[in-house]
């Protein structure tokens, strides 16, 4: 048992470091193409930031443990609007620009309005699941959102952020790409195989595990990104990588997930989903609250301690 847990450990770290060279490397080339900040921070950085929720769920897809798949997701987004957002806002207020208010939160919440109905077999299917063609839609909607991110983007509002940063020599582009992505598989195999491995010896769900355990440390990229951009008082960064994460999760990495096998859904599981709208709607409501479309810090610790309750009612319940 002590070695599962060394091996699920270094599984995490080779997932954090990968995917931060992966990030570092995109970002690198996103400089390059003279995208904005907050572009940045919706398509390239939370897309690097999802890959090790996607890694986790491919392996573990294909290992047959689509409860850890699910769980993982569901977990990732609630502890990053509660948590993440949470401890970025406490360390400096986040501004709120108008285009996410009008396209990424919204955004939010169809994509868990479309896996709460999926997975409750409002669409296609039956025994609680969501299939290949539910999978389908989601990379459709997946396709629609980055188009309307990169082509449909008002450069006026997205721009007002100027880009600071020097790319990287296309030498270290090229060896933070490769070694992120060999991280990133390396850190999918050993967390998924011993994340299951922990589930059958301590008698817990592999929903809860996924939740919990395997949520909390694939989310550690967005926090890390997420802390480091309020640091540097870059809002853009923090709240398009957190909004941009959590849309990516559900389309593309619940998308690709269910192209593998279907996700069986654990109707219990509908609690965390209700928590989770209702974590996207005190997001909205404290950007509408106060002075200016900003979350303040006295919010932040509101948010933090919604994280809490959150973990406790999880596991208690379990």
């Amino acid at each position: 048992m002590a070695l599962t847990f060394i091996l699920l450990i270094v599984g995490f770290v080779a997932l954090i470091l990968g995917a931060n060279w992966l990030v570092d490397g995109a970002t690198s080339i996103g400089i390059r193409a003279k995208l904005s900040p907050l572009i940045i921070g919706l398509t390239i950085v939370a897309l690097g930031t999802s890959l090790p929720e996607l890694m986790v769920n491919v392996f573990s897809c294909i290992k047959g443990s689509s409860g850890i798949a699910i769980g993982n997701i569901i977990g990732s987004n609630t502890m990053n609007i509660l948590l993440i957002l949470g401890v970025a806002a406490m360390i400096y207020p986040i501004d709120v620009s108008r285009i996410s208010i009008r396209r990424d939160i919204p955004a939010g919440f169809l994509a868990t309005l479309a896996i709460t109905l999926m997975a409750n077999d409002f669409y296609v299917g039956n025994n609680k699941t969501i299939n290949w063609v539910e999978g389908i839609v989601l990379l459709v909607l997946a396709v629609l959102y980055f188009w309307l991110t990169i082509v449909k983007s008002d450069k006026k509002v997205e721009t007002e952020t100027e880009i600071t940063q020097i790319p990287l020599p296309w030498g270290k582009t090229i060896l933070l790409l490769i070694g992120g992505i060999g991280g990133l598989y390396l850190g999918g195999e050993l967390v998924s195989k011993n994340a299951q491995i922990i589930a059958l010896k301590l008698g817990m769900s592999e929903s809860l595990v996924g939740l919990t355990i395997v949520a909390t440390a694939t989310s550690l990229p967005e926090l890390i990104t997420s802390i480091i951009a309020a640091f540097k008082k870059n809002s853009a960064i923090a709240i398009g990588n957190v909004l941009g994460s959590n849309i990516i999760n559900i389309f593309v990495v619940l998308g690709i997930s269910s192209l593998i096998m279907p996700l069986k859904f654990d109707p219990l599981m509908n609690d965390q989903l209700y928590i989770l709208f209702a974590a996207n709607t005190l997001m909205l409501l404290f950007v509408f609250t106060g002075k200016g479309r900003k979350l303040s810090r006295f919010e932040g610790v509101l948010m933090f301690l919604g994280f809490a309750a959150f973990l406790w009612y999880s596991v208690a319940n379990a």
